[in-house]
């Protein structure tokens, strides 16, 4: 064993999680009435394909289900109210691993329940102040991965600490050089721009007061998405954080064998592990620089390494023989393609070929059959899918498979040679859908997932959006999807709402949205736009708004406003703006960069000044914001010059916040900074905190919540 893989491997044991028996859940086998329109999604299968594991808020919170995919006989597995973010059944079908994300936070736990409801355990997470997330199984069952984040050791007594004034880029100091205090994540911070803009910490009311949560996870049903997990790494030089992905057995009978561990990391998640155990696929490094590593597990040595984009976390898999490793990269490509890497004995690269590309669409899922012969390949085409098969094994072209709906967000193997698909659309909630072996076509809902009339409330249907795709100042083309407010007449300009997601890597999809469909019930449209840094338009687009690119991603938010009155759909007097997480700082900062434009915003859980945010995030998430945003230290300058608090003199129109009380990636000091100052500035401003919320608002009274408040907002101040 080499010498650094042996010191790594002593230094992590620690950390090697140990299940955690735990009561068998209350009314395990129980089906409580459901909300008609609900969603499910996250699906995956049992080794015989005829059940899955899914995840559904038809109880008004996402929890752990089971069906049978042909069938209406459903199982609650776990009733206690934490909500599910993924999903995995073990290839021996004697367990199902998940993932929950206690009190709605941001820290998450990984449990495994026997398919029956008994037997539920904590494998990874259970420690407090840790967090931990799902990777893949052994082939045979017996192992799940897990990675866990460790806390940050203490650091001492709280000081109070002043952030200094930016000056010029000192490109020598390392993070630990800030004033004490100032990188703990429950430490003190004086906000830039004086006294008069509080204080965040302890002391202020700002971040570290609410119970923690999970990792990141975007795919809440609110947006009809199973988007990936985010998980994140600490700063270089800041607290001594890392990240350790075991192999345990759920049982508890062998002892949790360490796969890879990292300091100071932003990712690492275990994707496959080859059929003899030898070889590890492992995910790691930040965002806009995932990479996908071979690791030899039986010294921790690395094989291959190749670059592969942001997105969906699971990027390949392994051969049956270990030789060839199957990945989806954009490794030196604009755009994601599945790609061939043959593999010496070590775990090294001798050899890459392209197996499918296309030349303007990313592959943005990728899924095996059971023996790996067969590839199922889900395409994103300008934000909606286009789903294939391809055999590994010759050299047949890929078998077009038609969809009932918009998009694919998760893709599962479901017996030999069968799938289950999870699908959003514009028209209906989140379902999963089954096609048996050998079929060319998806041939059923599952009779447990909502019908597609069931998406809303009689009387007033879903809109299916429109592309537009407006052109930046500086000529880039750009994205979106416009949604009309029904009832109008032809021509004639309405009040509109710009959205923006979040990530920045997120896309906006072609998927039904509850808060689309509110506002426009209040006759306001919706323009959802992709500025740059969005993902789906190449990698060249999502890189646009690095460094000093992010002025023009600000830009571009005004010059798609822009686009929609010139095209006569949008009234220019009437217009608002309206984001969450990165799409919430963006909220923010086209408000004081382009106050003339809009006559107010709502801003969800978005970052106010990225100096007090990479003081207040989690570790993890500040090394990967380092690498999109900029680092705290060297780059301190740009990074005030790009926040909102530092023009806020220039706000003059009203702001709603919203946050969840409990979200420690964005923490709530973020949107009371802001909404203070206006405040101070005697703007109307307010400020929504959703009880029993991380970074993603996940249960059904909240969202319904924050729905009718952001509408509310709306109307009264666009005067309808």
């Amino acid at each position: 064993m080499a010498a650094d893989a042996r010191d790594r491997l002593i230094g992590a044991m620690s950390a090697a999680p140990v299940p955690v028996p735990l009561a068998d859940a209350a009314g395990a086998r129980d089906t409580p009435r459901p909300l008609v329109a609900h969603g499910c999604w996250y699906p995956s299968a049992d080794p015989t394909g005829e059940w899955v594991a899914f995840i559904c808020d038809r109880t008004g919170v996402p929890q752990l289900w089971t069906g049978a995919v042909n069938g209406t006989e459903i199982h609650l597995l776990d009733a206690d109210p934490d909500p599910v973010t993924e999903v995995s059944w073990s290839p021996d079908g004697r367990w199902i691993a998940y993932t929950v994300a206690p009190g709605g936070g941001e820290h998450t736990r990984v449990l495994c329940v026997r398919p029956d409801g008994t037997g539920r355990r904590i494998v990874a997470g259970a420690d407090a102040g840790s967090s931990a997330y799902l990777g893949c199984w052994t082939r045979d069952g017996s192992a799940v991965a897990v990675t866990v984040a460790e806390p940050p050791p203490p650091t001492g007594p709280t000081v109070r600490a002043v952030l200094p004034e930016p000056s010029a880029p000192d490109h020598g100091t390392a993070f630990g050089d800030l004033p004490a205090g100032w990188a703990e994540r429950d430490g003190p911070a004086t906000l830039l721009g004086g006294a008069g803009h509080g204080e965040v910490g302890p002391d202020g009311g700002g971040p570290g007061h609410g119970p923690e949560g999970p990792v990141h996870e975007p795919g809440a049903p609110d947006r009809a998405s199973d988007a990936p997990v985010h998980e994140e790494g600490g700063l270089d030089g800041g607290a001594p954080d890392r990240l350790t992905a075991y192999l345990v057995d759920p049982s508890g009978l062998g002892s949790p064998v360490l796969v890879a561990a990292e300091s100071g990391a932003a990712t690492l998640r275990v994707c496959d592990v080859d059929q003899d155990g030898r070889f590890a696929l492992v995910r790691r490094g930040p965002r806009g620089r995932r990479e996908a590593v071979v690791v030899r597990t039986a010294d921790l040595t690395t094989g291959s390494v190749l670059r592969v984009g942001d997105g969906d976390p699971w990027i390949g898999r392994f051969s049956q023989d270990g030789r060839t490793l199957w990945l989806r990269s954009d490794h030196e490509r604009r755009f994601a393609a599945l790609l061939a890497a043959t593999l010496d004995e070590d775990g090294g690269r001798v050899g890459l070929s392209v197996v499918a590309e296309r030349e303007d669409s990313d592959l943005e899922l990728l899924a095996f059959a059971e023996d790996g012969r067969t590839a199922a390949l889900a395409w994103n085409v300008r934000g909606a899918s286009e789903l294939e098969t391809l055999s590994l094994s010759t050299a047949a072209r890929p078998r077009e498979v038609p969809l009932p709906h918009e998009v694919v967000t998760r893709i599962t193997r479901a017996g030999p040679g069968g799938m289950v698909l999870a699908l959003s659309g514009s028209q209906r909630r989140p379902g999963v859908w089954w096609a048996p072996p050998g079929a060319g076509t998806l041939s059923a809902r599952t009779p447990w997932s909502s019908r597609d009339e069931d998406a809303v409330p009689p009387g007033r249907p879903p809109v299916r959006p429109v592309p537009l795709r407006p052109t930046a100042r500086d000529g880039l083309r750009l994205g979106g999807w416009y949604y009309r407010a029904p009832g109008r007449d032809a021509g004639r300009p309405g009040p509109c709402v710009i959205h923006l997601h979040g990530g920045p890597e997120e896309q906006e999809r072609p998927v039904f949205d509850p808060l689309y469909h509110e506002l426009l019930g209040r006759g306001l449209d919706v323009f959802a736009p992709d500025v740059r840094g969005s993902s789906g338009w190449g990698r060249p687009f999502v890189d646009a708004d690095l460094g000093t690119g992010r002025f023009a991603a600000i830009d571009d938010v005004a010059d798609c406003a822009a686009h929609v009155v010139l095209e006569g759909l949008a009234d220019p007097t009437r217009l608002a703006v309206m984001g969450r997480s990165y799409g919430g700082y963006l909220t923010m900062a086209s408000l004081v960069w382009h106050p003339e434009l809009f006559r107010t915003g709502v801003a969800v859980c978005g970052m106010s000044d990225l100096s007090t945010f990479f003081a207040g995030t989690e570790p993890w998430i500040a090394e990967s914001a380092a690498h999109k945003y900029g680092h705290p230290v060297r780059d301190r300058e740009l990074l005030r010059a790009l926040s909102p608090m530092s023009r806020v003199d220039a706000l003059r129109v009203p702001l709603l916040a919203v946050h969840g009380e409990h979200d420690t990636n964005v923490p709530p000091g973020e949107s009371e900074q802001m909404v203070r100052a206006a405040r101070e500035r005697g703007l109307p401003a307010e400020m929504l905190t959703l009880r029993d919320e991380g970074h993603e608002f996940r249960r059904a009274d909240n969202r319904r919540l924050f729905r009718r408040a952001a509408a509310d907002w709306m109307q009264r101040h666009l005067g309808l």
